[in-house]
């Protein structure tokens, strides 16, 4: 359905968003409030409580008589719910999607699609939530029954990235509700308001007070106090290696169960009998969406020696037909990096990457006709080596690194050789080659002849630095529940 104009000014820019505990929307004990800058216009369109440690505390205990409440409602009861929830969100999409572009700067047809698949997730566990299934076992003796039945972790929180403002916090929300657990949301600040949208429309599904709580502003207090309470048994964490580390740490002198989804540096590996111009013309919209802010974004090329050329042009060509731009424009492929940290880091990217030997051969710059806003140009890069450090960390940002390679065996040891582990991509027309490579490659994703997406029905997650756990798929469900062993004798 083509998007109508006017539905792009159907809301005010400027919001405010409260926090919501208790089944209220109240501002913070101290009254400070944090900015959110629109990143292509550097202007700013939404402000947010600052949480501070009292209100965290207070969500906590929310948290906790919501889940007296939640754990015993049916899982039919919780996935109307749910369904209802993703019904309210599917018809506040419009709204909601702009949302998304004046906050985080994706483009608009991205930003629909994020919460076209934001829907689906939320459908997706209310189906899971009637899927939670038990088993019977054999007795010892004619007087003995064995069971196991799953029950609730408890008290959940999820803290999320700001690339994914729909996607990620409803992955947690949706698996957590749907497993019985009440839930405390603490987005990252740019996507404060896009995720106060989506717990709105929890809410107005139904949910009972205190079974989902929204806590706003920078982490710090919010995160301490979530880390030292006993009652919270289980954190869900999308963000950096650094912090992932700390949470983990944090986490352990509680002992709660934590899923951490860290990040990647995904290899695409296109073989000798793949297509480079086709392949080249999926991986440019694949590795510029939403400016190469995606953890599964493909980043390192290695194309067979016989292609390296052809690739390159292909790559170039497609990128070059790309416009870069304030994603309110419908036109617009690649919109801002999301803020000036991000920006200046991407730039001290290319600039190190240039110093120690790559060609730059398309972008590498701000734009210069975008005189406001963290653009920075989609980036093709040649003659990098394993070595260098863009190669070895992962840019988030809009850098596709292409090197070349001869045999399996030497494309598939480069391709693990980093700490990550999440998203990796194989072209080829050899079935064989295709498990030949996919079952050699560490990483949680791997995809041939396609790009990852987010998929409701796919287990997220990576190994190595990337992270454990899964959200997602039928797997997610079960990081929120905990088994419980029933062995019941009789005379």
């Amino acid at each position: 359905m083509p998007i109508k104009k006017k539905d792009l000014r159907n809301m005010t820019d400027m919001m405010h968003v409260d926090l919501f505990i208790n089944g209220q929307w109240i501002k913070a004990l101290s009254g400070e409030k944090i900015e959110i800058v629109n990143p292509a216009t550097e202007e700013v369109v939404a402000t947010a409580c600052q949480a501070g440690r009292a209100d965290t505390e207070m969500a906590i205990a929310a948290a906790c008589q919501g889940l007296a409440i939640w754990r015993n409602v049916t899982p039919w009861e919780r996935s109307a719910v749910l369904r209802k929830a993703a019904r309210l969100l599917d018809e506040r999409s419009m709204g909601i999607a702009r949302r998304v572009v004046l906050d985080c700067g994706k483009p608009i047809t991205q930003s629909l699609g994020e919460v076209k698949s934001a829907v689906e997730i939320i459908d997706w566990f209310a189906d899971e939530a009637r899927r939670i299934y038990g088993e019977v076992l054999a007795g010892r003796s004619m007087h003995n029954r064995l069971q196991t039945f799953y029950e609730p972790v408890g008290v959940a929180a999820g803290f999320t990235a700001s690339n994914f403002p729909l996607v990620l916090p409803a992955r947690k929300i949706a698996a957590a509700l749907a497993a019985g657990c009440a839930f405390i949301c603490r987005p990252a600040e740019e996507g404060s308001a896009c995720a106060a949208e989506l717990v709105r429309c929890f809410i107005d599904a139904g949910l009972p007070a205190g079974v989902i709580n929204l806590l706003t502003g920078r982490p710090e207090e919010i995160s301490d106090a979530i880390l030292a309470s006993p009652v919270v048994r289980k954190i869900s964490f999308t963000g950096s290696v650094a912090v992932g580390k700390q949470i983990i740490r944090r986490a352990a002198d509680t002992v709660k169960r934590v899923t951490m989804e860290l990040g990647g540096h995904a290899p695409v590996i296109v073989h000798a009998d793949a297509d480079p111009e086709k392949v080249a013309a999926g991986a440019a919209v694949a590795k510029f969406r939403n400016n190469g802010q995606v953890c599964v974004s493909p980043t390192r090329f290695f194309v067979h020696h016989s292609h390296g050329e052809r690739f390159t042009r292909a790559l170039v060509e497609a990128t070059g037909r790309m416009k870069i731009g304030n994603g309110m424009d419908q036109e617009v492929d690649i919109g801002p990096l999301i803020n000036r940290r991000r920006l200046q880091a991407v730039e001290q990217m290319v600039e190190k990457t240039v110093m120690e030997g790559g060609a730059v051969v398309f972008g590498g710059k701000r734009p210069a006709e975008l005189e406001k806003g963290y653009f920075f140009e989609p980036t093709i890069i040649t003659n990098v080596t394993d070595d260098m450090t863009v190669m070895q960390h992962e840019p988030f940002g809009p850098l596709a690194l292409i090197t070349g390679f001869a045999t399996l065996e030497e494309v598939v040891e480069r391709a693990n050789a980093v700490d990550y582990g999440l998203a990796s991509y194989v072209f080829t027309n050899s079935l064989q080659l295709a498990h030949q490579s996919a079952s050699a490659l560490k990483a949680g994703i791997v995809t041939v002849n396609g790009w990852s997406g987010s998929l409701a029905e796919m287990p997220f997650g990576g190994v190595k630095y990337s992270g454990y756990g899964r959200e997602g798929g039928s797997q997610g469900i079960f990081e929120y529940l905990d088994v419980k062993f029933f062995n019941l004798n009789f005379d």
